[in-house]
């Protein structure tokens, strides 16, 4: 039988610093966690965050141009496809909670810092956000982590969103929009919680509803079992992912950035490491964009389903344009995309996270709502 102290330990998993987690995970099993100490790898602490980013990335690309795994698809895609959808994205879903959760319990996760998990939520940020980025992606027909691998299998249309996106997050996290980003971060509330984590209840409650929804979702629709599959291979990525940033290989020495799967910030910085590489060194996110485009471009061309394609209309670019630019800023307004804060965040049980996919969902309806009643407009000649 557990003791007292070891059972107080396991009720308050994100509380514990890294040095608690460690010294308790050393008496229970013998063993710490943490690679970098217990293997003493004289390697630095960014190149193995790069290269976890890059094989998750690999996996997620591979998965995702398999099982074509998007949130916009599920929310205003054809008729017949979004029950489809929608049960193999809320199955990732359902896999990303019940895996942070047990890992967290487990001691390989540790949230603690992390700014999802603040009480603190900009709720105008996150509404205005998320808004703008479900609309946005809409307009551009896919959300940015589909339209990435859309990109690596030849998607012009889908690569110049991608700019124009990345170009926007840009400017909102560190350029011209940076005001903006400030004075609406800056219209907060205090909750009770930042972390369902924090309740008795929170995360197996959630988890439990992620499970009851997918089944339902399986059950009217009957996706296939390999997308499904898929769809929780993702899920346990951004699991991976958390792991690996926050605990595995952690340095307490030089600590990096505890992130996981994620698309609106990697982005960000990757354009940024284009430009200026010898300036800014490569990490986990950066890895993890390199790692979706190469295995959507590897999976594409094994399956024959690597096509060139571009727009057919003037019209049609300035629409994904708008798409794009609406997914930059409203990405970084909300703390997140779809993956970012739909999956990695909502796995940990982030109130803010959910608030996020919640905006991002309804604006995608709204904007949906708003072509469908769009009446085309005749030029008299």
């Amino acid at each position: 039988m557990p003791t007292q102290a070891e059972q107080s330990i396991w009720k308050r998993p994100l509380t514990l610093s890294h040095s608690e987690r460690i010294s308790h995970f050393e008496y229970m099993n013998g063993t710490p966690i943490m690679l970098l100490e217990t293997l003493d790898l004289d390697i630095d602490p960014r190149l193995l965050h790069l290269a976890l980013g890059l094989s998750l990335g690999v996996i997620f690309g591979v998965a995702a141009q398999i099982s074509r795994f998007c949130l916009r698809r599920a929310v205003a895609g054809e008729a017949g496809e979004r029950g489809s959808a929608g049960a193999v994205w809320v199955t990732g879903l359902a896999a990303a909670i019940l895996g942070v959760w047990v890992a967290q319990r487990s001691g390989f996760i540790g949230l603690e810092d992390h700014r999802l998990l603040s009480p603190s939520l900009p709720l105008a940020a996150i509404v205005i956000g998320g808004l703008a980025f479900g609309a946005g992606a809409v307009l551009t027909r896919g959300c940015v982590s589909r339209l990435t691998v859309l990109t690596a299998s030849g998607n012009l249309r889908a690569l110049f969103v991608l700019t124009a996106f990345a170009v926007a997050a840009h400017a909102t996290l560190k350029g011209v929009l940076a005001p903006l980003r400030t004075a609406l971060g800056n219209v907060s509330v205090d909750a009770p919680f930042g972390t369902l984590s924090e309740t008795a209840l929170g995360l197996p409650l959630l988890a439990a509803s992620a499970v009851i929804l997918a089944a339902y979702l399986i059950w009217q629709s009957r996706p296939r079992v390999l997308h499904l599959a898929l769809g929780a291979l993702i899920g346990f990525v951004a699991v991976a992912g958390w792991a690996g940033t926050s605990v595995l290989l952690f340095d307490e020495f030089d600590p990096l950035p505890v992130q996981s799967a994620a698309f609106t910030a990697p982005w960000s910085d990757s354009l940024f490491w284009v430009i200026a590489s010898t300036a800014i060194p490569a990490g986990f996110g950066v890895g993890f964009i390199g790692g979706v485009l190469g295995g959507a471009f590897l999976s594409a061309a094994l399956r024959g389903e690597w096509q060139l394609q571009s727009f057919s209309s003037p019209a049609e670019t300035l629409r994904y344009l708008a798409g794009g630019v609406m997914m930059g800023v409203g990405g970084v307004l909300a703390g997140g995309c779809t993956i970012g804060a739909g999956i990695s965040g909502v796995s940990a049980g982030s109130v803010a996270a959910l608030l996020t996919l919640g905006a991002i969902v309804a604006g995608a309806a709204l904007m949906v709502r708003l072509l469908r009643g769009a009446q085309p407009v005749v030029v008299a000649t």
